[in-house]
């Protein structure tokens, strides 16, 4: 997730959730919707550890740059941190059971890097791996399938200190962090995601400087997403090496980029963006390239046999999905250019993200029709409501109920015209620490009250428990 809400300013009218707008209110026929996937879709919840874990300094985790992102005051809204988050670490077994009793036989996890390894290279902390053994062990008592993503931004501190992800050294730290994982784990995950959404780690953590570790330029941007699909590709080659079994993918955050206006330099900056969001993610892995727009960027960073490293053969490709990009053009910004305002009458959430499902058969046909169409899981897509406990003790989201009906519809026609769509993962299971936003945004399917940490499950999570029902 990323906090597009920055950029977009005074555009980001939000969609009250107790009142959705007609465009959310067709209901037809759910049970129809949820078969029309078939018996063998996987239907999942994804999570990430830094967003729901809490305990940054528990059983020997060392600091992550989030953590140290965060104490800056002015960074996060309200100034909160993760330091409790959603209590995850402490309260796994019944969020777990959450899972189990929603319907989801998937769950997608990430692993803390620093909790791993402290100093990011190295010596293996065993309480970490622990902890991720009972995480493991409790999914598989549940009747759920773990997918393990290995990376989900919260880098080791001290990594950064040593250059983070503009060192190319990172690669093979990396391999190494994921090989000492799959080690322990290996004997019951068979799924694994290696990054998540490098781009846009690479984009507004490193180029924009809004997320952690907050460095801004281009050269900072092309350095990070260069080395993380480095990264990428020897962890790749370092897990098939280590077992046969293992289904080998990634994640990325794959939606149309549009100009926000028909004016030449932003339907120029809507180009750049598309390059630098989606091509230099999805193109080196598969085609083996960077897109033309990015080879003189690229070109200083790019060694010996590089790219044939970057291409590697994946089971899966993990697709996020939140709605179509609009891109304008910006010479104050760090990278020349801005999210523009989405397009007028658009439907917001509360991240002022314009709700757009026709994007989302859109991206999967450019993927079958442009890139091999591999098998794809839709690893996150979701919704932030304003959303609140009522008199009844219950939290009504039709907003959220509307939001994922036409996201399912719209993926679903996009199966039906071939487009090679495995599975649906919804972003997320619990309110979390939403990056720069704190607890501000909540996008679970359960509600977490902050104070008391009590789960309450919302009106989504039982519209998702009996659609899966009918599905099953």
């Amino acid at each position: 997730m990323l906090r597009r809400d920055l950029l977009l300013g005074a555009a980001a009218l939000a969609v009250n959730a107790a009142a959705p707008s007609p465009l959310l209110a067709d209901r037809a026929d759910d049970s129809e919707l949820f078969r029309g996937f078939g018996p063998d879709f996987a239907w999942g919840v994804s999570t990430s550890a830094y967003q729901i874990e809490g305990a940054v300094d528990v059983d020997g985790r060392g600091a992550s740059i989030w953590d140290m992102f965060a104490r800056v005051k002015g960074n996060i809204r309200g100034n909160e941190t993760a330091v409790i988050a959603a209590d995850h670490y402490r309260r796994y077994r019944s969020d777990i059971a959450l899972v189990a009793g929603g319907g989801f036989r998937n769950y997608r996890l990430s692993i803390s890097w620093p909790r791993i390894m402290p100093a990011g290279t190295g010596a293996v902390n065993a309480r970490g791996l622990d902890f991720y053994d009972r995480v493991v062990d409790q999914c598989l008592q549940r009747g759920v399938t773990p997918w393990i993503c290995l990376y989900h931004w919260d880098l080791p501190q001290a990594l950064q200190e040593r250059g983070g992800w503009l060192d190319r050294r990172i690669g093979h730290w990396f391999a190494e962090y994921a090989t000492a994982v799959s080690r322990r784990l290996g004997d019951r995950v068979k799924h694994w995601a290696m990054i998540n959404e490098a781009a846009v780690h690479a984009v507004i953590g490193h180029g924009f400087g809004a997320h952690a570790p907050g460095l801004r330029g281009r050269a900072s941007y092309a350095a990070a997403m260069h080395h993380q699909n480095l990264a990428q590709g020897l962890a790749i080659a370092a897990l098939r090496a280590e077992r046969g079994d293992y289904r080998l993918g990634t994640v990325m955050c794959l939606e149309p980029i549009r100009s926000a206006t028909p004016r030449d330099r932003d339907v120029a900056a809507a180009r750049y963006f598309e390059a630098i969001w989606k091509g230099a993610s999805i193109d080196p892995l598969l085609k083996g390239t960077y897109p033309e727009l990015l080879a003189e960027e690229f070109a200083p960073l790019i060694r010996g046999d590089d790219m044939a490293a970057i291409r590697q053969p994946i089971d899966f490709l993990g697709m996020n999905y939140y709605s179509e990009l609009h891109i304008q053009s910006d010479e104050r910004s760090p990278l020349g250019v801005t999210f523009g305002p989405p397009p007028p009458g658009s439907v917001l959430t509360a991240m002022g993200w314009p709700i757009e499902p026709q994007g989302l058969y859109r991206q999967l046909i450019e993927l079958r029709d442009h890139y091999g169409n591999p098998p794809i899981y839709i690893a996150e897509n979701g919704a932030a409501f304003a959303d609140q406990v009522d008199a009844d003790g219950q939290v009504h989201d039709p907003g959220r109920v509307g939001y994922f009906r036409v996201h399912l519809r719209a993926a679903l026609q996009a199966m039906r015209q071939g487009a090679a769509l495995r599975g649906f993962f919804i972003w997320s299971l619990l309110d979390n620490f939403e990056w720069t936003e704190g607890t501000t945004k909540r996008f679970g399917i359960v509600y977490v009250d902050f104070d008391t940490l009590t789960r309450t499950p919302k009106a989504s999570y039982t519209w998702f428990a009996n659609g899966l029902n009918w599905h099953g």
